[in-house]
């Protein structure tokens, strides 16, 4: 709902975090394996009680994607290197055109389709 950076974001993080350390008081990492939460990673940053290790999945995923083409080369090289990139989606193009250019900073168009 564009609302990552409001204080109902800090209310829910810091809800949510304090909630989770209640309830296991010896976590000593997290992982964020949510597609919204790198929006809020500066928030769960600012909640976060010290020496707990925050993991986010964009690295890992891109890591593991550059070791899965390295060890496929056949389809590494039927991937575009042009950094062309195009959105599809089932849902509204408006409604995820203005989600995905959070994401991204800039504008995205994205074209509907049906499955």
């Amino acid at each position: 709902n564009n609302e990552y950076n409001t204080p109902g974001a800090d209310y829910f993080v810091k809800g949510s975090i304090a909630n989770l350390m209640q309830q296991a008081p010896d976590i000593d990492t997290i992982l964020l394996g949510c597609t919204h939460y790198p929006l809020l990673l500066p928030k769960i940053q600012q909640y976060l009680p010290p020496g707990i290790q925050l993991v986010t999945q964009g690295a890992i995923v891109a890591a593991s994607l550059k070791n899965y083409l390295l060890r496929h080369p056949v389809i590494d090289e039927q991937c575009s290197k042009t950094g062309k990139m195009a959105f599809f989606t089932t849902d509204s193009a408006e409604s995820f055109d203005s989600a995905a250019a959070i994401f991204f900073g800039k504008t995205v168009k994205s074209q509907h389709i049906a499955l």
